[in-house]
């Protein structure tokens, strides 16, 4: 279908995370739909579908969180709600690590380490790898191995991990997971001739 909508999802939505992917997407002349964060999304799939097609450019990332819930929470509902519409085309996720009680676990095809090292083993929240090849823990991955998606690059807590992910410190582990993304795509996100002005919806 033409005219699809190419997006980037992101398995968390605190504040550090809407911070961090609203910078990242500034980087790469994306738009960042700044209300679906949340700790949980509030947000509904429809409501989510309505922010994206208002953004002027590609690629936009969205943010879906479930703060833990046991299962397929909000957050996971929105997700693939979004992921499956028929106007939607996800360019990839990155999954975001958490230390959950219940250890919900997804499979990834590849991870990036707080150092910014490619590790075919699953990362913690702090980015340092586990044990687990091609598989890692979160809050919001539950539904992950369901949907359709190129490629799904696990890091630690975004935004964080010592701060090594900081937007202070130019959140290097974030921008290389959208750039592995974005080179699996074949998307070239220097092709926007708009300005990389970040847009915000309230």
């Amino acid at each position: 279908m033409k005219n699809r909508r190419r997006i980037i999802i992101v398995t968390d939505g605190d504040d550090y995370a809407r911070k961090t992917v609203e910078f990242v997407a500034r980087q790469f002349g994306g738009r960042c739909i700044s209300m679906s964060h949340g700790n949980p999304s509030v947000l509904s799939g429809p409501e989510i579908i309505g922010l994206i097609k208002k953004a002027p450019n590609d690629p936009v990332f969205v943010m879906f969180d479930d703060s833990g819930f046991v299962g397929e929470g909000t957050g996971e509902r929105a997700m693939k709600y979004v992921a499956t519409h028929q106007d939607i085309e996800v360019l990839g996720v990155i999954a975001v690590a958490a230390k959950t009680k219940q250890n919900e676990w997804t499979k990834v095809d590849v991870c990036i380490d707080r150092d910014g090292e490619l590790t075919p083993y699953g990362v913690d929240k702090f980015g340092i790898p586990e044990m687990e090849i091609g598989r890692m823990n979160g809050d919001t991955v539950y539904c992950l191995d369901e949907l359709d998606v190129p490629i799904i690059v696990g890091i630690g807590d975004i935004g964080k991990m010592a701060r090594k992910d900081h937007v202070e410190n130019g959140s290097p582990i974030t921008k290389k997971a959208v750039e592995l993304i974005l080179e699996r795509s074949g998307f070239n996100a220097r092709d926007d001739s708009e300005t990389n002005s970040n847009l915000r919806f309230t």
